[in-house]
């Protein structure tokens, strides 16, 4: 046999391992998109309702899976089904008066609660991170250099550094078609140092006032402005407002990642992150965050943006696990946590 005719043989030989490979690849690919759509269908049309009401919802919060409760049900029955899964809005904003917030002299030396405090939270459906942050002018509002269409957001580890900041967590929504934003566009307002950087209407506003004191609640950027609020982003839904918890419906939003923040009367802020779409831990519900905010204290908190934009920065590194397949992702807005301020010299440790 001549040289090209075992050269022309073995490419053959090539050839068909190579076919037979991808079809072998394409046969396992094409079952397990049969497999998910099956299971999709059983989830949407199967016969408990309470289980297609939670897959549909919870689908719903996500950027590029929305598409697959369109596949079972219509628009006005995902409407539908949201709304019965949800939370009453209310129009009812932050009472500053409830919040206390003690002058270090008043703090009782007895008080030996670390000045930050990370806790982990889990259930059996998720895995979390509570920090507590005592001090709650340590609070501050990260951004990009430029917000808005031409705009581009940036990871939150570069917002924290730009800050001077040791810890952080993601903060206001951005449009977010299919899940491939860059951060750069916000959703409702942003406000900076007191300077409105972003008005994209009357939104639900989260944010600190300049005496240190958690807002929320709806309201325009001029109602932001005029409470003398100094840094804030949007996002929703309010969880708890003066004492008051939100009244939720069915399954609340579906189980997904979570970010959530809230404030004691005491003024303890509670930064809530809530990992999501992993086999360990699922995710949680709207009812799940209110309960833990609730039971650490929290007397105003509210719903910050979650899904794969969901992640807990503290000393250089990302200690949740985010959804995010393409690690973290660019923002428009992060709650940055600053250094301790200290008696000695009123300023960074």
């Amino acid at each position: 046999m001549s040289s090209s005719s075992r050269t022309l043989k073995i490419l053959r030989i090539i050839g068909i391992i190579f076919g037979r490979f991808f079809a072998v690849v394409g046969v396992i690919l094409l079952a397990a998109v049969i497999m998910l759509v099956v299971t999709a269908y059983i989830f949407c049309k199967g016969p408990s309702s309470s289980a297609s009401d939670l897959f549909v919802v919870t689908m719903m919060e996500t950027s590029a899976m929305k598409f697959v409760p369109a596949m079972f049900f219509s628009e006005s029955e995902i409407d539908a089904i949201r709304k019965r899964n949800s939370t009453v809005e209310t129009l009812e904003v932050t009472d500053e008066s409830l919040i206390v917030i003690p002058k270090a002299e008043e703090i009782s030396a007895d008080d030996t609660r670390e000045p930050l405090e990370i806790i982990d939270i889990s259930s059996s459906t998720f895995k979390g991170k509570l920090m507590l942050v005592r001090d709650p002018s340590r609070i501050v509002l990260g951004v990009p250099p430029v917000l808005g269409a031409n705009g581009e957001g940036v990871q939150i580890s570069q917002m924290v550094e730009s800050e001077g900041g040791i810890a952080g967590i993601n903060a206001g929504g951005f449009i977010d078609v299919g899940g491939v934003g860059n951060g750069g566009e916000p959703l409702g307002i942003v406000i900076k140092d007191g300077e409105l950087l972003y008005d994209g209407g009357k939104s639900v506003v989260i944010g600190f006032d300049y005496d240190n004191k958690l807002i929320v609640g709806w309201m325009s950027a001029q109602d932001a402005l005029e409470k003398n609020i100094r840094d804030a982003c949007s996002f929703g839904p309010v969880f708890i407002v003066n004492g008051k918890r939100a009244d939720v419906s069915g399954t609340g939003g579906g189980l997904n990642p979570r970010t959530c923040i809230g404030q004691t009367a005491d003024g303890t802020v509670l930064l809530l992150t809530i990992d999501g779409r992993q086999a360990t831990s699922i995710g949680a519900t709207y009812e799940d965050c209110i309960n833990i905010l609730e039971e650490y204290g929290a007397v105003n908190a509210a719903n910050l943006d979650g899904g794969s934009s969901t992640v807990m920065y503290y000393n250089g590194e990302v200690i949740n696990v985010s959804a995010s397949v393409y690690g973290p992702r660019k923002l428009p807005t992060a709650f940055v946590v600053l250094p301790e301020k200290t008696a000695e010299n009123g300023g960074e440790n």
